[in-house]
């Protein structure tokens, strides 16, 4: 419930000397994904859908899902969408609408048995796309007014305004020379008229705004008096639902429904406590819950082409210190 620090360093536009700071709007890709399984679960908390519906119940486009074998053995359900064990695979980009989208993907073969593997997918765009159906609005409407507005999360959106733009952090790639960076642009962060809400990676969002939402989530689903969703569904996305299958980019992770959890602190969560539970995103930006310690920790930055950013040395050392401040 209290910030115990807050730090903006560096430069949010490297050429012009533009600084970073604490109000700094950054494209936290798929830090997206829990924000979509939170949606998914408010549905869940009012009856409208359950986490194992067979996703062609609401999406009937899904009720030819095949392999390149035949059939799978069975439904793809929400929660093997929630968990990355559906068997989708591919880009997770937005190909027109989020409908439009999402019917590519129903069109796409399977790539495995559903619940059989853990690979990273799509699949919380489909999710997105049923949150849309179930709820009879828009996607980023949904979020809005279900999760932003009642949690006060003022820059957090699928489309910056243009005063939001003025606070954009820039996307930077390494140099040609070691230790230079050179400006670069993605998909992800692509401000075009054709951009569409996208589940999966589209939140642009502050520091600030984001331990909004963490507090709500480790509060068990209210914040200031406001219940955004149940105990009992914070609870279900917190817990590995993925078994003994090798799940997440860091060693020891397990996935829950939308978010990575940590079963055995080893390497970069050494420090965290078991059970800490976030993700990350494409450009290394970090987000993590320590249930036990009670501590939310936020890393913001805006790279690509550096390696996976949930093992990277800047996320150890910042949680490294943050621990180590509050022992």
């Amino acid at each position: 419930g209290r910030t115990i620090h807050l730090e903006a360093v560096g430069y949010a536009d490297v050429e012009a000397k533009r600084p970073i700071q604490p109000d700094t709007v950054f494209a936290i890709a798929s830090m997206t994904k829990p924000i979509t399984a939170t949606a998914v679960m408010i549905l869940a908390d009012e009856g409208k859908l359950k986490v194992d519906d067979p996703i062609a119940r609401h999406l009937p486009e899904f009720s030819a899902a095949t392999l390149q074998s035949g059939p799978p053995d069975r439904p793809i359900t929400l929660r093997d969408l929630l968990t990355h064990t559906s068997g989708l695979g591919g880009s997770q980009e937005n190909v027109g609408s989020l409908a439009e989208t999402v019917e590519k993907l129903a069109a796409r073969p399977l790539q495995f048995q559903p619940g059989t593997k853990w690979q990273y997918s799509p699949g919380l765009s489909v999710c997105g796309r049923v949150v849309e159906v179930v709820s009879g609005k828009p996607f980023d409407r949904f979020l809005q007014d279900r999760v932003f507005g009642p949690l006060k999360m003022a820059d957090t959106t699928f489309f910056p305004t243009p005063e939001q733009q003025k606070r954009l952090a820039r996307l930077y790639k390494p140099g040609a020379a070691q230790g230079t960076l050179d400006a670069t642009t993605h998909w992800i962060s692509d401000l075009s008229p054709s951009r569409t809400p996208n589940p999966s990676a589209g939140l642009f969002s502050t520091a600030p705004d984001l331990v909004r939402f963490y507090q709500m989530i480790l509060n068990g689903g209210e914040l200031d008096g406001r219940r955004i969703v149940s105990e009992a569904a914070v609870q279900e996305m917190r817990t590995i639902q993925t078994g003994d299958l090798t799940a997440g980019f860091t060693p020891s992770c397990g996935w829950g429904l939308g978010w990575g959890v940590v079963s055995k602190p080893e390497e970069v969560t050494r420090m965290l406590s078991p059970g800490t539970f976030g993700h990350g995103g494409a450009f290394g930006t970090q987000g993590w819950i320590d249930p036990e310690r009670r501590m939310i920790f936020v890393l913001m930055i805006q790279r690509t082409g550096f390696g996976n950013g949930d093992r990277s040395p800047i996320r150890e050392r910042f949680q490294e210190l943050a621990v180590e401040a509050l022992k």
